[in-house]
């Protein structure tokens, strides 16, 4: 990447930082609607969850909700990208002597930016909660990695379906799919309590790979064991986020190169 491509990526990510200026409401609904729901599940729900072996369940559905974070996150990826095709922003972008490539990566940049302060806060919240990381800092490290590994494949997927929908309005249609693909796995609940068919695909989901990884790292009740799936949980999160990157990274930049033609 050339010293230009950097500057205008830069000028595009500083041009997304200003919209969080001019828009603190709106930046600070996005943080507060996970920690709201953390804190429903943990409280108004959690009551009546056990976990499979034993364990706190606020200490298993902490991470959950990292993971979850970190799949919706596409939502808001989505609706940027629709609201600048609509409202005509990436056709002046792409008529200035920019870096094509900019407007790209300076999205990624933005969201990888807000996921990780969303990550931040929830933290937060969940060491408030009483949860704890038992294993050393190495291992709390890999598992924010691979929490922003999820992320970043999530980006992807993002930009290329807000392309390819075209209208802000269209990302409900994706929401409807995206919320049971949430719930379809062992961020609330373990696989085990499911009907066998139902734990087969929630245990085979990217999010329940890189939430059961992430627990083994933490120490947090719920981590591996029971199917294959399980036991390489942490293969798999590198694996699914990647097999997704493969796929939708090179075909958001090939839909974003055959815009307006």
């Amino acid at each position: 990447m050339t010293t230009a491509t950097l500057i205008d990526s830069w000028t595009m990510t500083r041009r997304g930082l200003a919209h969080w200026a001019r828009q603190p409401v709106q930046v600070a609904v996005q943080l507060v609607f996970p920690v709201m729901m953390l804190l429903m599940f943990a409280y108004f729900l959690g009551g009546g969850m056990t976990v499979p072996g034993g364990g706190d369940y606020k200490e298993y559905l902490v991470p959950g909700t990292f993971a979850l974070t970190m799949v919706f996150g596409l939502e808001g990826t989505m609706l940027a990208i629709t609201q600048d095709l609509n409202k005509g922003v990436i056709d002046r972008f792409r008529s200035m002597p920019m870096a094509r490539s900019a407007v790209l990566v300076g999205r990624s940049v933005l969201d990888m930016l807000q996921s990780a302060l969303g990550l931040l806060v929830l933290l937060g919240v969940g060491l408030a909660m009483g949860w704890r990381w038992h294993g050393g800092p190495g291992d709390a490290l890999l598992a924010i990695g691979l929490l922003l590994w999820l992320r970043f494949a999530m980006l992807w997927l993002g930009i290329f379906l807000g392309m390819a929908a075209g209208r802000p309005e269209m990302v409900q249609a994706v929401q409807i799919l995206v919320w049971p693909l949430g719930f379809l796995s062992n961020v609330f609940a373990s696989p085990e309590t499911m009907p066998d068919w139902l734990g087969a695909l929630a245990v085979w989901n990217p999010m329940s790979a890189t939430a059961t990884a992430i627990r083994e790292l933490f120490g947090s009740p719920g981590g591996g064991g029971g199917s294959w799936a399980a036991d390489h949980a942490q293969l798999l999160a590198v694996c699914w986020p990647l097999a997704l990157i493969a796929v939708f990274l090179p075909a958001a930049v090939r839909r974003y190169g055959r815009l307006s033609r």
